[in-house]
């Protein structure tokens, strides 16, 4: 628990296994390689326009209110795998339920290198890094080089953009069935953490 909220959303379980009508369970994807962004904040319903008809400025929803969710999430573009957590805050205690969470995914004998920029959190004397992971910090202001940054538009653009959302409640199911819509896509995911500019540096 953190500041009285869930670290993870509602049904998901200790064993970290996904309800029947999710069809996932995080122990099935297995990790070897992973990148680690930072979270997707829930975006703002006004972030992307919709379309409209030529001369017309279209309308979007729009919500005041400021009550946020964040998506903790790695990808392992070589097997098309993902794991993640929705978490009510982005922090060090947090990222360690992350780090814990991935550490479960990896296949016995492997290893994940964990890509991550220099966010607060990411860099916190605090972490508790499992013996099966290792950090690679980025360059400070280098977003191009971690593939995962990929993954959030992706899930901003098809799942949590132009939204009002009813409560807390639905912000979580929200970020969760994003996250899960992409991680039954393997195909998908390797090719957002393929990309070209993310394998060259």
């Amino acid at each position: 628990m953190i500041d009285g909220k869930p670290l993870v959303q509602p049904w998901v379980t200790d064993g970290g296994a996904w309800p029947e009508d999710c069809g996932h369970t995080l122990q099935s994807l297995p990790v070897e390689a992973v990148s680690l962004g930072p979270p997707a904040q829930r975006p703002h319903p006004q972030a992307l326009q919709p379309a409209a008809e030529r001369g017309t400025r279209p309308s979007a929803p729009k919500d005041q209110r400021t009550t946020s969710a964040y998506i903790f999430g790695a990808i392992c573009p070589n097997k098309g795998k993902a794991a993640g957590l929705v978490m009510p805050h982005a922090n060090t205690e947090a990222l360690n339920a992350h780090l814990a969470e991935i550490a479960l995914t990896v296949e016995p004998g492997a290893h994940a290198l964990v890509m991550l920029d220099q966010a607060g959190w990411h860099t916190s004397s605090a972490l508790q890094v499992p013996p099966n992971i290792t950090l690679m910090p980025l360059p400070p202001r280098a977003p191009e080089l971690n593939p995962v940054e990929n993954v959030w538009q992706f899930l901003r653009d098809n799942w949590l953009s132009n939204r009002v959302f009813q409560n807390y409640d639905d912000i979580l199911d929200h970020c969760c069935n994003a996250w899960n819509n992409l991680a039954s896509q393997p195909t998908r995911i390797a090719s957002i953490g393929t990309r070209k500019s993310a394998n060259e540096f």
